[in-house]
């Protein structure tokens, strides 16, 4: 009998491969609800445009609090209203969230990435942004400083989701701290059956970082690479430490982000990890009623990866499970290229927030 409900609807109704949306705008989550998910995230970047989609909404809310807050900073204000998105957006959730035994239902937020360079203040604010709604989980970066603030978050208690996270050691680091945090916690007679905790790979923004090694002719060995070659990196990056994941019995899941393909999707279906795509990417994946089959355990071409390892030593450094240390995350190109997104979309956040309290003449 044919099935002839949408791709993504497929997909959740199929097992364990799970889709969570990736923004907190009210309106793409309750479409991307009705076709199967059961999360959602916010960052910096997502709750910038967020308010650009209800720009007199959120700019007269920026006028109230700081009315009611008369020395409050800009950043402050900013920051009051993104976790009222996120908390508007946990609320759309918490219907699913008793469903779920603590691993969906779940609303990302992201911590504060001018707070990168202290572990304590991270975890400070992680344990804070928990405190707002049962459901909330929280974003920490794969840095050096971060992997340390995960340990720590995760043994007080809060919900994880790691994120600037773009390779196989990052994975594997992040999901070692969750571990150590756990057995804290459950040291400490605290029940962890309800924790649950995903670490991203945000597959697509490797793939662009080795693109941008290819743009500034930084190929080594002479390799030719071939037509679609740097659409697999991040694929391949993921594979490989969700098969490492099963094997050590980690307990979180991987999630896939930043997808800059469909085949971001449809290479994972039939893992036990989240889908996370953009909400333009989740009509793009419905528009090409490709019936999800089973592919997570299918290798990518051992030629395109031999192809990448030859070309670009980053590939191999995030290909390979020893191929970084902790402290060389934060001098990863992804990783210095996505900080500084998220550096950005705060300031912008900053500027908005000035033009409500300082209109221009």
């Amino acid at each position: 009998m044919t099935d002839h409900t949408s791709p993504l609807e497929q997909m959740t109704r199929r097992g364990d491969t799970v889709l969570w949306n990736d923004s907190a705008d009210p309106r793409e989550l309750a479409q991307s609800i009705a076709w199967g998910a059961v999360g959602a995230t916010c960052n910096p970047v997502i709750a910038v445009q967020c308010i650009k989609n209800d720009l007199p909404r959120w700019t007269a809310r920026m006028g109230e609090i700081a009315a009611e807050k008369p020395t409050a900073t800009e950043s402050e204000i900013g920051w009051q209203v993104v976790e009222e998105i996120s908390l508007e957006a946990a609320q759309q959730l918490a219907p699913i969230f008793p469903e779920h035994n603590g691993r969906n239902g779940r609303l990302s937020m992201q911590t504060d990435p001018r707070l990168a360079r202290s572990p304590k203040a991270l975890a400070d604010q992680a344990e804070y942004f928990a405190s707002l709604a049962p459901n909330i989980i929280v974003k920490i970066p794969a840095t050096a400083t971060g992997v340390e603030a995960i340990e720590d978050a995760v043994a007080r208690g809060v919900n994880i989701n790691v994120t600037v996270s773009f390779s196989v050691p990052q994975a594997l680091a992040a999901a070692e701290a969750i571990e150590r945090g756990m057995d804290q916690r459950a040291a400490a007679g605290y029940d962890i059956s309800q924790m649950g905790h995903v670490v991203t790979i945000m597959v697509g923004r490797l793939d662009d970082w080795l693109k941008d090694l290819a743009a500034r002719g930084q190929v080594e060995n002479d390799v030719v690479l071939e037509e679609g070659d740097l659409e697999w990196a991040g694929i391949a990056a993921f594979k490989r430490a969700y098969g490492i994941f099963q094997e050590r019995g980690y307990r979180s899941r991987l999630l896939s982000a930043a997808f800059r393909n469909t085949a971001q999707w449809s290479e994972f279906v039939g893992g036990d990890v989240v889908i996370s795509p953009p909400f333009a990417w989740q009509e793009k994946i419905q528009a090409t009623g490709i019936e999800p089959v089973d592919r997570m355990q299918i290798p990518v071409d051992p030629a395109i990866i031999d192809r990448l390892e030859r070309a670009f030593p980053d590939f191999r450094r995030a290909y390979e499970p020893d191929g970084m240390t902790t402290a060389e995350f934060d001098t990863f190109g992804a990783t210095r290229k996505t900080l500084r997104q998220f550096l950005a979309a705060d300031e912008e956040l900053d500027q908005i927030v000035r033009d409500v309290l300082i209109p221009a003449p």
